[in-house]
């Protein structure tokens, strides 16, 4: 093997991005950071109907977002491009062309009914029901007369009889024995290449010397290795055969495998929903590995310094929401307040809590309630419920608005009075600020009535927040102003 490292993630451009596919992507990225190798970003546009651009598009934003660069790849160049393999169909014909005169590859006729009567009848036989080499010796003369009888062929790779062994990165010595491992195709019927061509074909030409993988390819290796080893006798790519480590299943709820359909699979779910990058990458970095010690929070860049692809655990790894909502919280009370209050605004426009564009004075207000909400947020969307209040009613906002079934709880007979009571003790205050309103209102509420803080306090956070649980309510009252205090004290208590 050369010394210098080059790992590449190289995903298929059909859906949304997954969180598993952006866990493989981490790992790939990190190794490379760690030892100062190269990471290659390649995209496997191989299945036109189910390739989309959108899905191209949504794959960059998503390495982009979670702070991934990559040193060569789509938008950025490098020595072995192109990098979609859409764009690379010349080379896999060159490819298959010498494969085939060399003698690893062969036609195969036989159809798909064929194949699933001949699978079948293994099965039933209790043989393996892999492909049975039905066309591996067939003739020319016999080829020319299905040709004649209007068959197409795809072409089939000829696997040597032999068992695989590889040390995986991961998991150790791995070994697949010969009969798990049958003839596969190479070719579809029309021509196209498909993903076992070549991708193996271009980790060859593009020198990728370590696949870090999921464990679902595992499988695979076995013809991926002599693919290789045919390449390399061919004198296509370095002629090194790479490293594979296959890293752990992503779990979801009942210890399933992770799948597209899953809820919390989404990428998108979770830029949406206001997770921050740092927290989402920090995540899906303790699916499979950690740095030791029980450290469980750490940059992308800490990360990188630490990773080593031997400390990656082979069992397979559950994917908690929680843990993960949890560290995204973190995250949030590390930022600054007014980057906090920047990451947020795009999450107010969306909920229409803020106008498009926000005024100077709006965004004024929301960095100051910044550092009373920061404690109690776990993403960034939740901000829009917490500071909502404060631009309710402004153009281009939401009206304000009562909770219906917290103002049922505390806005009865005694809860109205109270808000009497704290309206007429706040229009003499002379300053409008967090002391004086905490001030007057304990003296009217606390001392006046009698009341004890949570019924005193209750009604009020209602009428000035329209929600029982908000950010402080003094501070909030504060940063609302007097008149619109004052007047939602009236509104709510008529």
């Amino acid at each position: 093997m050369t010394d210098a490292v080059r790992v590449r993630f190289c995903p298929s451009p059909t859906g949304d991005p997954h969180v598993g596919m952006l866990r493989t992507a981490l790992f790939n990225w990190a190794y490379a950071r760690h030892t100062g190798g190269t990471f290659v970003f390649r995209i496997e546009d191989t299945d036109a109907a189910r390739d989309s651009e959108e899905s191209y598009t949504a794959l960059l934003h998503s390495l982009r977002w979670l702070g991934l660069d990559w040193d060569e790849g789509p938008e950025v160049g490098g020595d072995h491009g192109p990098y979609r393999q859409s764009e690379r169909g010349h080379i896999s014909r060159d490819v298959i062309a010498k494969l085939a005169e060399a003698g690893y590859t062969y036609p195969c006729f036989c159809t798909t009914e064929e194949l699933a009567e001949r699978r079948e009848i293994a099965r039933k036989e209790g043989r393996n029901s892999g492909y049975d080499g039905h066309c591996r010796d067939l003739t020319e003369e016999q080829a020319a007369e299905y040709r004649a009888a209007g068959r197409t062929s795809v072409t089939r790779f000829r696997m040597p009889d032999q068992d695989w062994t590889w040390d995986d990165l991961v998991r150790g010595e791995v070994t697949f024995g010969s009969e798990h491992v049958p003839d596969f195709v190479l070719v579809r019927a029309n021509g196209d290449p498909l993903y076992t061509l070549v991708n193996p074909t271009d980790d060859a030409l593009m020198g990728i010397t370590h696949v870090l993988r999921g464990e679902d390819l595992l499988s695979s290796t076995p013809r991926q290795l002599a693919l290789h080893g045919a390449l390399a006798r061919l004198g296509i790519g370095t002629g090194e055969i790479p490293k594979f480590g296959h890293l752990p299943y992503v779990m979801g709820e009942g210890n399933k495998k992770l799948s597209k359909r899953d809820p919390e699979a989404s990428f998108s779910h979770y830029e949406k929903a206001g997770f921050l990058p740092e927290g989402l990458a920090n995540y899906l970095a303790l699916l499979g590995w950690s740095p030791g010690n029980d450290v469980e929070f750490f940059s992308l860049a800490q990360m990188a310094e630490a990773f080593e692809i031997s400390s990656v655990n082979a069992n397979p790894a559950r994917f908690d929401i929680k843990k993960c909502t949890s560290i995204n919280g973190d995250w949030i009370r590390t930022l600054a307040p007014d980057d906090l209050a920047a990451r947020i605004v795009p999450y107010l426009i969306e909920a229409q809590v803020l106008p498009l564009p926000p005024t100077d004075e709006q965004l004024d207000v929301l960095r100051a309630a910044v550092p009373h909400i920061s404690e109690r947020m776990e993403t960034l969307g939740q901000a829009a419920g917490m500071v909502g209040f404060l631009f309710a009613g402004e153009p281009g906002c939401k009206p304000f608005e009562v909770d219906p079934d917290d103002a049922a709880k505390v806005l009865d007979d005694q809860g109205v009075a109270t808000l009497e009571a704290a309206r007429s003790s706040l229009e003499s205050l002379e300053s409008w600020t967090t002391e004086d309103i905490e001030f007057a209102l304990r003296r009217a509420l606390i001392d006046g009535l009698g009341l004890k803080p949570r019924l005193a306090f209750g009604p009020v956070r209602v009428a000035i927040t329209g929600r029982r649980v908000s950010p402080p309510l003094f501070e909030s009252m504060e940063l609302l102003g007097r008149e619109r205090s004052l007047e939602r004290l009236a509104v709510v208590g008529n």
